[in-house]
């Protein structure tokens, strides 16, 4: 069977994934507490990889997968040449710059050092507007300001609760995000018929819901 090879990201959309795909009736032969990494639905011609979110994007733009489940972050920091396909939804988030209340953003007397997982974007989004220099950390990028190693972080933010705990606010808000479905460039011209009929049965109808955050 020439299968529909679909990656989908473990951690913290994994749950909203599922839900969809039951929601659909495609998540029968998906077992996410299971060691295994590949799921084959015979049914639906259907093949799933768990991967981990930041090789999602790499694995449907070298084609090992035809499409994908991932958040805009990754996407957007990787940059890599990949079809977006359809807005899920879900895993809904924002991208925001935070540290000590009353800290300069924009302040010319100095360069501005950033904490991020997120090197790229913070380069991108700061380009033009002033000079910074990024340090890349890869967890826990709230430490950086308390251990006076930068300036502010950036980072994604959904309720603000460990920004809060570690004395940290949202200095200014980036902008959202949310979980994508991505597409290889190859297999949307020759798998064109499966993809859109994935999409059809994932997609949700009707408008997307207002995301509420609470941090601002």
């Amino acid at each position: 069977m020439d299968y529909l090879t679909v990656a989908l990201a473990k951690g913290r959309l994994a749950k909203d994934t599922l839900e969809r795909l039951r929601a659909a009736d495609m998540a029968a032969a998906i077992d996410m507490d299971s060691r295994k990494l590949v799921f084959r639905d015979e049914k639906d011609g259907i093949e799933y990889l768990l991967v981990k979110p930041v090789d999602v994007v790499t694995y449907v733009e070298k084609g090992v997968a035809d499409i994908g489940v991932v958040g805009k972050d990754i996407i957007l920091e990787q940059n890599l040449d990949v079809y977006e396909l359809l807005d899920l939804q879900f895993g809904k988030c924002a991208f925001a710059i935070a540290g000590f209340p009353n800290t300069d953003l924009y302040g010319p007397e100095k360069v501005l050092k950033i904490a991020t997982k997120f090197p790229h974007i913070t380069r991108k989004y700061f380009a033009g507007k002033r000079e910074i220099e990024t340090i890349y950390l890869n967890g826990s990028v709230e430490l950086a300001p308390l251990m006076n190693m930068s300036d502010c972080i950036v980072d994604l933010v959904e309720t603000g609760s460990t920004l809060k705990e570690n004395g940290l606010v949202v200095l200014e808000k980036m902008f959202d995000i949310q979980a994508k479905l991505i597409g290889n460039r190859a297999s949307y011209q020759f798998s064109y018929d499966k993809i859109q009929t994935f999409i059809k049965a994932v997609e949700r109808e009707g408008t997307v819901d207002a995301t509420d955050y609470s941090w601002q």
